[in-house]
């Protein structure tokens, strides 16, 4: 039986009470439940863009994702290791009235650090403070980034996503001139961004106000649904709508597609929200959101937390297997450095044996180690090194969902490591910079990309996980993982050759080609 509907008359005007742990839990559960469901109309958009998918590995990519959350939807677990940094979107009615002595931001936060602590399903806690300075973790993921505004009514409207640091990073912003083609921009703009926003997503596009207004706009019109397909097919019925496809067909023609390796589809979506603007600017922002995609909506009206009503299995489609029929078992036991010479770019791998872990703070604290001289904690000649930052583990699992995070960010300690520790091969998500490529090339090493947005498949793969190095590093400790059947792709090869430029530009030119045809 839910609580009674609290409401009061002040001057004549129903004020609605809101009481704090109605709103406290209500964020709680929300984080919990966008954790391991994906929204429904995102999973029918990649279903439909994997069913038409003519690229292997881009399809293979995107019926990892599927099965990914299938898994998260059954075992509450989250979909990517990378649980977000938490922005709520309130829209707060005049006629509300709070049974706390706290602030909105306080509860909301109280919210969060419910969410992520949850025993039953641990969420990484990723956010730092003194960002420009020691960037010591918060462990409990606060605070959220809140945006709050006043309006008209006796309800509380709130929208909760968790963004992760991989898509994020990836934002742009630019001042336009009034003249200039928004749709020339973000053409030229979205190749710039790399694959490390883990594609396929979702663009959200501000465009007007100012600077900041269109930076919190891209980030609010990505709490839409997605509609792209309704909108064709009643045609559009205003210039925002028409941008969005003109955008969306522009996206898709690069041939970018799923985790960058090429294919059909880029973006299922894009969303836009414009504001007016000064006669002399122009502001445009553009943030992807990723596989992993994670937002839901609630609303308080006094009667007690919100209810969010868990999504139907039958919603995703039941995919069991991936990859092509040409796939290779490797032993990370046996391999040695002249078995990697043969392996080719877009080949799909089997690892089974054991693999270190590292990332940014677990390298950088290698390399200063190996400048200064002084000896590493963990032996690396002729293994593999996994860029992971993992969930911990609940219950019975070995370790918590353990997708790969941004290989760019390692690319400035590549050569140091390749070149010092006797290291044959690193594993990540989307591509190498050319100073990582320069030097796997020259080092005769290779880099494997694992999907990003399949955390929770992954994690299935590893069988044991023990902490080896750098403990008090948290999820950025080296660990050392025994895996069986970790399916990976091999993107750099030892000549320097990379799947990632390959793969679009071939499929550019088969979209291009095909286009000329029609004409």
């Amino acid at each position: 039986m839910r609580p009674f509907n609290w409401q009061i008359i002040n001057r004549g005007v129903k004020m609605t009470l809101i009481r704090e742990e109605d709103l406290i839990q209500s964020v709680a559960d929300a984080l919990q439940y966008i954790s391991y469901y994906h929204p429904t109309d995102f999973i029918k958009a990649v279903h439909e863009a994997y069913l038409k998918e003519e690229s292997q590995a881009a399809k293979d990519a995107m019926a990892q994702i599927l099965i990914n959350s299938r898994m998260c939807a059954e075992g509450h677990r989250p979909i990517c290791q990378d649980t977000g940094i938490v922005t709520v979107f309130l829209k707060i009615g005049m006629n509300v009235q709070w049974e706390t002595d706290k602030s909105v931001s306080d509860l909301v936060n109280e919210g969060v650090r419910r969410a992520y602590n949850d025993p039953d399903n641990l969420l990484r806690a990723s956010i730092l403070e003194d960002p420009a300075g020691a960037r010591k973790n918060t462990k409990d993921n606060t605070p959220a980034v809140i945006h709050m505004e006043v309006v008209p009514g006796d309800k509380v409207e709130v929208h909760v996503a968790a963004k992760g640091g991989g898509s994020e990073n990836k934002s742009k912003m630019v001042m336009l001139n009034p003249s200039d083609s928004i749709v020339d921009w973000v053409v030229k703009t979205v190749p710039t961004m790399g694959a490390g926003w883990c594609p396929p997503g979702m663009l959200g596009i501000g465009i007007g106000g100012t600077a900041e207004k269109a930076a919190v706009m891209a980030k609010e019109v990505l709490m839409d649904p997605i509609d792209i397909h309704e909108i064709r097919e009643r045609g559009p019925q205003n210039r925002v709508e028409e941008l969005r496809i003109e955008i969306m067909d522009a996206v898709n023609k690069l041939g970018i597609g799923a985790q960058g390796l090429g294919g059909l589809t880029t973006v299922l979506d894009v969303k836009i929200m414009d504001y007016p603007t000064h006669a002399a600017s122009l502001p445009v922002a553009m943030i992807p959101n990723c596989a992993a995609t994670r937002h839901a909506h609630f609303t308080l009206d006094g009667s007690g937390p919100a209810e969010l009503k868990a999504p139907k299995l039958e919603d995703w489609p039941e995919i069991t297997e991936t990859g092509g029929n040409q796939v290779r078992r490797v032993n990370l036991d046996e391999v040695k450095h002249a078995d990697i010479q043969d392996w080719q770019p877009g080949e799909t791998l089997l690892l089974s044996g054991k693999m270190l872990t590292g990332r940014d703070a677990a390298h950088k604290r290698m390399t200063d180690m190996i400048a200064k001289g002084e000896p590493l904690p963990v032996d690396l000649k002729d293994r593999f090194i996994y860029y992971v930052g993992p969930v911990d583990p609940v219950r019975e699992e070995v370790v918590g969902p353990a997708g790969p995070t941004t290989a760019t960010r390692m690319d400035k300690f590549t050569e140091t490591m390749l070149a010092e520790t006797g290291l044959i091969g690193m594993i990540g998500k989307a591509e190498r910079g050319p100073t990582a490529i320069e030097a796997i090339k020259k080092h005769k090493a290779v880099y494997l990309m694992a999907v990003g947005g399949a955390a929770y498949l992954v994690s299935k793969a590893i069988k044991k996980a023990e902490i080896v190095a750098f403990p008090e590093m948290g999820m950025e400790a080296i660990y050392e993982f025994e895996v069986e059947d970790m399916p990976v792709t091999v993107a750099v090869d030892v000549k320097g050759e990379s799947v990632h430029n390959t793969g679009p530009a071939q499929w550019h030119d088969i979209i291009e080609e095909r286009e000329l045809t029609v004409q």
